[in-house]
């Protein structure tokens, strides 16, 4: 159970100098690019879009709190596919022992670029 005020870490760039964090955050990222069904988004993106910017909160047990657009890509039905991508994958890795003694949630910020493929990056302040 979480605290009423937990404490909470947002990444939004790679320029993080805790090491366990970036990790984590880059552990997120492969398991969304490796794994998410890039045909769910093919459709929806034949819309014009923009590239979205999408805030994930997770809790140290891996579940996950929220997804949140930044930015929206313009289409309504594209960013509903991709907070399912982001769902279906849930619950992500528990905090390691190190990151879960300083944070109960975590918010990773990514630019979500779909041409060939999914791919997340740093930035989108």
């Amino acid at each position: 159970m979480l605290p009423s005020n937990p404490r909470r870490r947002t990444l939004i760039g790679r320029n993080e100098r805790d090491v366990d964090l970036m990790m984590y955050a880059e552990g997120w990222r492969q398991r969304i690019e490796m794994n998410a069904p890039f045909d769910q988004v093919k459709a929806a993106k034949a819309k014009g879009y923009v590239d979205p910017v999408v805030t994930v909160a997770l809790r140290s047990d891996g579940s996950l709190e929220s997804v949140t657009f930044n930015r929206s890509s313009g289409v309504p039905e594209l960013d509903e596919v991709i907070k399912k991508i982001v769902q279906q994958f849930a619950p992500y890795s528990e905090f390691p022992a190190d990151l879960a003694r300083e944070y109960d949630i975590i918010e990773i910020r990514r630019v979500w670029t779909l041409d060939v493929a999914i791919r997340l990056f740093a930035g989108g302040r």
